[in-house]
């Protein structure tokens, strides 16, 4: 907001107000000379200003069709689109910056946790997968009960394992 517009608030009259605001100006208009009249006279009463109420007997007659203009679910349906553009437009610079989206909290099923366990051939604690030789292709798994046979073969083809 800019320095030299300034941001009118109005208070948020309850809906029973309005109706009833409508109502009477809709019983008595016939009894003031006119429109205008009748909003000073009837506003006083309801604890509201004349603008007010004519607001709200004008967007009354848009909502009945005996106005032309938008009707209130239309501009509520128009507030909720452009809220949607706007935080579509966000996104998209955010996604434009290369800043990382935050990824909802997931959380995992005990079951889908895999323990790490020490390899049974391993040496030290902290191994996890003891490999025999990584040059040679035959010997970079480790199998269980195959890897016995495989070493005494290997020892006897030459491999250094």
């Amino acid at each position: 907001m800019s320095p030299m517009t300034k941001q009118r608030f109005t208070p948020a009259y309850p809906a029973e107000l309005r109706e009833r605001g409508v109502r009477r100006f809709r019983e008595n208009r016939a009894e003031y000379a006119s429109d205008t009249a009748a909003y000073k006279a009837i506003a006083p009463k309801l604890g509201c200003s004349p603008d007010s109420l004519r607001v709200w007997c004008q967007q009354a007659e848009r909502d009945s069709g005996q106005r032309a203009g938008l009707t209130s679910a239309e501009k509520d349906r128009i507030k909720d689109l452009e809220r949607e553009v706007r935080e579509l437009r966000q996104a998209n610079e955010i996604l434009k910056k290369g800043e990382p989206v935050k990824a909802p909290l997931v959380q995992a099923h005990w079951r889908t946790h895999i323990s790490q366990r020490r390899s049974s051939t391993a040496r030290f604690a902290n191994d996890r997968v003891h490999r025999r030789s990584p040059s040679c292709p035959w010997c970079r798994a480790d199998l269980p009960g195959s890897g016995d046979r495989t070493i005494d073969i290997l020892r006897r083809q030459g491999c250094g394992a």
